[in-house]
């Protein structure tokens, strides 16, 4: 999948992608300090300042950005680390949440009517039953809970890329840095209702440095460097060619969650792996094999 990028290039594609997967890693270890949704808070405060002082905000209007970062903070964020606070291994979350894709096919259908093509369909029924394996395996590590809720927070981040598809072509970095800033009132205000001030300023107060690398690595790691790379090598290249390294991800993700954390991989997690991955690969490739072969 790298072939078509320089070498340099694809080097850097899979920084990315490995910083967006170990990220998982990551969160679960923050968690044991911070509650999950002053985490998230922190998170965005920090992707926003002091970044904005640098990045100039995209040509979009003020709601668009508050929308989405709505959606993105409270509603992708926040969901997820909640789930991985204890309902969900990270391993898993870094799986489950890549559908997202076929949510974001589900709202373009509804709202912008576009069709299913029997591709998809047969794209959708491979990952759903890769679903259905982890429904049927859920446990002590990963609830049924758990993964309700990453797929929740799946939707909301499905729901913001058709915010950012009615945007138009924007800088993605600044995008990303000012919407921030309409994730952090949302989520103080959850964090304040559902886990409370006693908890925040423990939270605080007890973050060591490994802690508040965690919450680094979330703005400057996974915000800044990753999608600022990220849309720099898409300005170079087709998205055809950059887009399927993306599904390294939840490879990442997990190899990072067993080597560090020891979350076991038995088999029917591979199969579950197996068969999500296969669906979003299939859903990205297939619509090119087609054409080609139409060719």
């Amino acid at each position: 999948m790298t072939a078509a990028l320089p070498a340099r290039h694809a080097a850097l594609a899979l920084a990315v992608v490995a910083v967006w997967g170990i990220n998982f890693v990551v969160i679960k270890t923050a968690l044991a300090s911070l509650p999950p949704l002053l985490f998230a808070a922190l998170r965005f405060a920090l992707a926003f300042l002091p970044a904005a002082l640098f990045v100039a905000r995209p040509a979009v209007a003020w709601r668009t950005l508050a929308t989405y970062g709505t959606l993105i903070g409270a509603g992708q964020f926040g969901l997820l680390f909640v789930a991985m606070r204890a309902d969900i291994t990270p391993g898993l979350a870094s799986l489950v949440i890549q559908t997202q894709v076929f949510f974001t096919i589900g709202l373009a259908m509804v709202f912008a009517r576009e069709r299913l093509r029997p591709i998809q369909a047969l794209a959708l029924a491979l990952a759903a039953s890769g679903l259905v394996v982890i429904a049927a395996n859920t446990g002590s590590h990963t609830t049924l809970t758990g993964l309700a809720l990453v797929l929740t927070a799946a939707l909301a981040w499905a729901a913001g890329n058709l915010v950012t598809q009615r945007a138009g072509r924007v800088p993605i970095l600044g995008f990303m840095v000012w919407s921030s800033l309409f994730a952090v009132p949302p989520l103080v205000m959850l964090s304040m209702l559902f886990e409370g001030p006693d908890a925040i300023v423990r939270g605080i107060t007890h973050a060591g440095l490994g802690t508040w690398t965690a919450v680094l690595w979330q703005s400057v790691g996974n915000t800044l460097f990753g999608y600022g790379a990220w849309a720099w090598l898409l300005a170079r290249h087709p998205a055809t060619a950059v887009s399927p390294i993306a599904l390294l991800v939840p490879v990442f993700g997990m190899a990072s969650s067993a080597l560090w954390l020891g979350e076991p991989l038995p088999a029917w997690k591979l199969v579950a792996a197996a068969l999500v991955v296969g669906g979003l690969l299939l859903n990205l490739l297939a619509p090119r094999w087609l054409r080609a072969a139409a060719a």
